[in-house]
């Protein structure tokens, strides 16, 4: 966890409310795949760029889950979280991707309890009208492999960073989460296709910018959904020779289970949940290809041995 997680009661919740809502706030709402994030803080630059991030919710519709985000001096880095009325305070976060992350945690953690729609903190594509997935712990190339397939004009976008999976009899479909991408600009040093037009964004601190794809794939290069059909679990493994193989579902899982589900932003981290999250994944498991890629040899020669189980 990138941060300190406090879980607290609805009862210590209404006191930091009452208390934090009497400071001068901005106020954004967005509408992350039909669920209401209201997002209150005293960082200007943080709401500017959530509202290139997420689709924006209409300030009428009451929200599902809310984050108060401040920057108290008094107060270490960490994030207190109700589950019960989905409210996270988040306290001297300087980096706009965990406020984002937060955001779609709380997201996963009202729709897998109550809708059966599950959290995939990974990437989403559509190669010729079927799903891919590419599933990663941090540093692993996630972005940067999903960006390389970007590169083809049979690849579309759903997803970079996050998705939701409803699980049908037969089906597993990925939606998108966010209207634009966070993405870092060393992907232009990598790919050189997106380095003029990352050349052009404003960054912040961490090199980061939203950066709206469509400016590189065109308009038709993202679409909402796509029919999940293999998935590309990555490593990093100086002592693996191979660098992709076809692996079973017990060998993927194990390793999810290993890497926390490859998701560091998980608020609640219960046995229920816990359960709740590996039922998911072993369903999903069992109807999608599934291959384990070594990231360890270069962006270019392990894109090559992706696109060769792509097609």
């Amino acid at each position: 966890m990138p941060y300190p997680i406090k879980i607290i009661s609805t009862e210590e919740k209404r006191e930091l409310y009452s208390e934090l809502i009497k400071l001068p706030l901005y106020v954004r709402k967005a509408n992350i795949y039909g669920c209401c994030i209201k997002f209150m803080t005293d960082n200007r630059y943080f709401t500017d760029i959530w509202a290139d991030n997420f689709y924006t919710a209409d300030e009428n519709i009451k929200s599902h889950g809310r984050i108060i985000a401040i920057n108290d001096e008094k107060q270490p880095l960490h994030v207190k979280y109700d589950p019960l009325t989905k409210t996270a305070f988040a306290y001297n976060i300087d980096y706009y991707g965990w406020i984002k992350s937060l955001a779609l945690a709380i997201v996963g953690d009202i729709f897998e309890d109550a809708h059966e729609i599950y959290s995939i903190h990974g990437a989403a594509l559509d190669v010729d009208g079927f799903g891919v997935a590419l599933i990663a712990p941090s540093g692993t190339g996630k972005t940067t492999h999903s960006w390389g397939m970007l590169r083809n004009p049979g690849v579309r976008l759903v997803a970079d960073d996050w998705f939701f999976v409803r699980l049908y009899e037969r089906n597993a479909m990925a939606y998108g989460s966010e209207k634009n991408c966070y993405i870092d600009a060393n992907i232009g040093k990598i790919w050189p296709n997106y380095r003029e037009i990352l050349e052009k964004v404003v960054l912040d601190k961490r090199g980061r910018a939203v950066v709206n794809v469509r400016w590189i794939i065109g308009i038709d290069g993202v679409i909402p959904l796509t029919k999940i059909k293999k998935i590309f679990i990555l490593k990093r493994d100086k002592d693996d020779p191979n660098i992709i193989r076809e692996i079973n579902k017990e060998e993927a899982l194990s390793y999810l289970l290993k890497n926390d589900f490859c998701n560091p932003h998980q608020l609640v981290k219960d046995e229920r949940k816990t359960n709740i999250r590996k039922e998911f994944f072993e369903k999903l498991l069992k109807i999608t290809e599934i291959y384990m890629v070594n990231t360890i040899e270069s962006p270019e020669v392990v894109q090559n041995e992706i696109f060769k189980r792509v097609w």
